[in-house]
């Protein structure tokens, strides 16, 4: 079997990043920027200007309808040039439509956002709340809260079907489950109409503004999961506990989530997290011994519960939070889609400890 072999692309010759307002066939900001950073990374170099641009590239790309890890694989590992690399975004999602430019030229510029956008968030600022003085403390206290019916059941059935298309299984053929499950969960599938539409839920957005403060949010881009009952020969292969975060302290605010699209008691792979870890982090770290790793610790000892809910429920969590699927050890697969709405500016440290 022939290997390919990605040809090389030097990155700019100057040693530094090219400019915003620097771009190619698409004429959106920052893209350039992005493909610069990387292709120099591929080559073991670091320009100049790179730091600190972790959260914008993925808001651009998100907002491209691309996700991170899906563009940075590609990348890595074609070695495209500027010009394939903007028509690959455009054979993996669509060609970018005006508002999407103007609301990411607004991002660069620091300018107000397009007309559209702004209408969306009146329309969210107008809805009644999604979570209530109960689920609000809720989270205070705990660092988690469950958003129930995000979706409608006919959108969660959608969303489901694509999982289940995507790895070729029958939910009534359970041999069928593991013919072609990943083994560590996670479904590389970020593109979809179903998809989408969950992504565009007017609940799911309220819930993201009341927690944040404000409706100027961007959807994330992300992927799905397929989780089936471990049985002999086909055991648990996703992560455990663990944090996507670095933990240099403070740990700033920023949320995850994650939408069920069947119901998942909490047996069946649920989401399992450390509630109210958000308030304890900094003194269970600064009393860790000299030279320890907190990624290594017993994670699941810090009082880990998994957090079962209905098909169309959202799970939202604070960032620090420990956090990870657990195995299913139930009777159904576990279906899931990723979903965050965050700002396009949040602080956040760089590297990890």
């Amino acid at each position: 079997m022939q290997t390919h072999t990605p040809p090389a692309i030097t990155p700019p010759a100057s040693g530094s990043l090219p400019p915003d307002a620097e771009r190619g066939a698409l004429q959106v900001p920052h893209l350039k920027r992005c493909w610069s950073r990387w292709m120099a990374a591929r080559q073991g170099q670091a320009l100049k200007g790179a730091q600190g641009e972790a959260h914008r590239t993925q808001t651009v790309l998100s907002a491209l309808g691309v996700g991170l890890e899906q563009t940075m694989q590609y990348v890595l590992n074609e070695a495209p040039d500027f010009a394939t690399f903007e028509d690959w975004i455009v054979r993996t999602a669509g060609a970018p439509d005006a508002t999407t430019v103007a609301r990411i030229q607004a991002l660069v510029d620091g300018g107000p956002p397009p007309e559209m956008a702004l209408q969306l968030q009146a329309q969210i600022h107008a809805m009644e709340p999604v979570l209530n003085t109960n689920d609000l403390a809720h989270w205070d206290e705990h660092g988690y809260v469950v958003v129930r019916q995000a979706v409608t059941p006919e959108h969660s059935a959608a969303a489901a079907q694509a999982v289940w298309e995507a790895v070729r299984a029958n939910p009534a053929d359970v041999e069928s489950w593991y013919a072609h499950a990943p083994r560590n969960i996670m479904v590389q599938l970020f593109q979809h109409p179903a998809f989408e539409a969950n992504r565009r839920s007017l609940r799911i957005h309220k819930a993201f503004a009341q927690l944040w403060g404000t409706a100027d949010l961007w959807r994330s881009t992300d992927r799905c999961g397929f989780n089936p009952p471990e049985r002999p020969g086909h055991s648990y292969g996703g992560q455990g506990m663990h944090w996507d975060v670095s933990l240099q302290q403070p740990i700033p605010f920023a949320t995850q989530g994650i939408l069920y699209l069947t119901d998942t008691p909490p047996e069946q792979g649920a989401l399992t997290l450390v509630p109210g870890f958000h308030r304890r982090v900094g003194d269970w770290l600064a009393g860790l011994p000299a030279d320890t790793n907190p990624r290594q610790q017993d994670l699941q000892a810090l009082g880990a519960k998994p957090i079962g809910a209905r098909a169309g429920d959202l799970v939202i969590w604070h960032q620090a939070l420990p956090h990870g699927p657990s195995p299913n050890r139930g009777t159904q697969p576990r279906l899931v889609q990723y979903i965050n709405l965050a700002p396009a500016h949040v602080p956040c440290h760089e590297g990890w400890l």
